[in-house]
């Protein structure tokens, strides 16, 4: 009988384990896009009682967030940490024990010098070259530049995340610098910062690269389909590796996006498209990186916009998925942040009162006001640029437009990151460890379990 119940407990352990295996891996980042943000950008879309797409998922986890070296991080060593398992300094890409040296600058005056020196840092392997590794398909796409620290992160190894034009050598196969784990190359990539893949032209391309070199057309002659539009996008068939640079810089905000760049959700599903005709599977990082760069502008109606424009990528991912993958037997979804911001909400407002509207009374509706008389906003930050000498009242339709800037606490030359933990949602295979609170280094340990990587 002891024998029975041992081989019984066995077989739910090895069944249960077979559960957990993702032959595929998804790994959504919404960058600054702490528990403030999450909570106002709810309400923005569907008022207090509502919940976002990812808030659905079936597993959530609290994540700590600090860095080899600083209590508060930055983006580089946060996304380093998911993709690589290792606590690192700040400013550094996917190194470990290296310290940050700022890139030298060229002779035609921009950062592409390495000065990353001999000896500086060991480069452990992120996830995403251990799927390239087992032979799956892998991809990275966000609506940041592809160079910057969350993409960089997943592909790179840099003792500084501004050495922009050596990060994207890294990702063209065969050239000069190349990541050799990459192996053939990594197979879909997307996003801005095409003049640090173009050559240097004074007048047409001054941040090109002084090197010569057209990583573009390097990358074509590979066989990639290479995509400056999202009609090119559109139209590239699954049956070749895919590059889409479609901005000079960052790409636009959601509320402002130019017809020819695509949007989060349609560069997630044509990824997938591309992605998934592997037969071992795939591993996916998508990031929704202008959550950010509204925040750093203590513009919290972009925020908000970009948070929904990432929900809706994936809902996206999830439907495409359960398409190809129903149950997500196979699949591995994670959505989470690298770092928190200041945002705080203020005040008691009246429920149902627009969340980038002025704080209203409760019992009156009326305006509440400050210990001067004035009123004030829900949403305002804990440092930034934007506090007055004197306060004065705030105009609700102007809280409520596109370009207002929240006021702040601390005055700083730029709004920053906050230190705070951030929350993680899981679901499909291997989702079940993503519970409790715990370090951004454990995220790693668990996805790579949970693909068997």
């Amino acid at each position: 009988m002891i024998r029975l119940c041992a081989l019984l407990a066995a077989a739910c352990t090895s069944q249960a384990w077979a559960q957990t295996q993702a032959k595929n891996v998804i790994f959504f980042l919404g960058d600054g896009m702490g528990p403030t943000t999450i909570t106002a950008a709810r309400i923005y879309k569907y008022k207090e009682e509502g919940l976002l797409n990812f808030e659905r998922l079936d597993r959530v986890a609290r994540i700590k967030t600090y860095s080899a070296d600083a209590m508060v991080t930055d983006s580089a060593p946060s996304m380093g940490a998911y993709m690589t398992g290792v606590k690192i300094n700040n400013d550094v890409i996917s190194l470990k024990d290296a310290r940050p040296q700022s890139p030298g600058k060229d002779a035609n005056g921009n950062p592409s010098v390495d000065r990353c020196g001999e000896n500086n840092g060991s480069a452990p392997m992120t996830i995403l070259e251990l799927a390239k590794a087992k032979g799956k398909a892998v991809g990275a796409i966000t609506t940041t530049e592809l160079t910057h620290a969350t993409p960089a992160s997943t592909f790179a190894h840099a003792c500084n995340r501004n050495a922009v034009y050596t990060i994207a050598r890294q990702i063209v196969p065969g050239g000069e610098g190349y990541n050799a784990r990459l192996m053939e190359g990594v197979d879909v990539l997307m996003g801005g910062g095409r003049p640090y893949f173009t050559p240097f032209d004074a007048a047409a391309n001054p941040k090109g690269r002084a090197d010569g070199r057209d990583l573009l057309a390097e990358f074509k002659a590979r066989g990639y389909f290479v995509a400056a539009t999202r009609g090119d996008m559109m139209s590239a068939l699954p049956n070749r590796k895919f590059v889409g640079i479609y901005a000079d810089s960052h790409l636009d905000y959601a509320s402002v996006r130019k017809p020819t760049q695509p949007t989060l959700a349609e560069m997630t599903a044509k990824s997938i498209e591309l992605l998934a005709r592997n037969p071992n599977g795939f591993f996916l990082m998508v990031e929704g990186g202008k959550i950010d760069h509204a925040l750093h502008d203590s513009n919290a109606k972009n925020a908000l916009e970009e948070v929904v424009d990432f929900d809706n990528a994936i809902q996206t991912a999830l439907d495409r998925m359960r398409s190809i993958d129903p149950g997500l037997e196979h699949t591995l979804i994670v959505v989470t942040a690298d770092h928190d911001h200041t945002m705080v909400m203020n005040g008691y407002p009246k429920r149902g009162n627009p969340i980038l509207g002025i704080v209203r009374d409760v019992a009156t509706g009326q305006p509440a006001l400050d210990a001067d008389g004035k009123t004030y906003t829900t949403l305002v930050y804990g440092g930034g640029p934007n506090r007055p000498e004197v306060r004065a009242n705030v105009d609700d339709a102007c809280a409520q437009a596109l370009d207002y800037k929240q006021e702040t606490g601390v005055r700083l030359a730029g709004e920053g990151h906050g230190g705070g933990d951030v929350k993680l949602y899981a679901v499909g295979a291997g989702s079940a460890p993503f519970k409790g609170t715990i370090e951004n280094t454990r995220v790693f340990e668990l996805m790579k379990a949970a693909a068997g990587l």
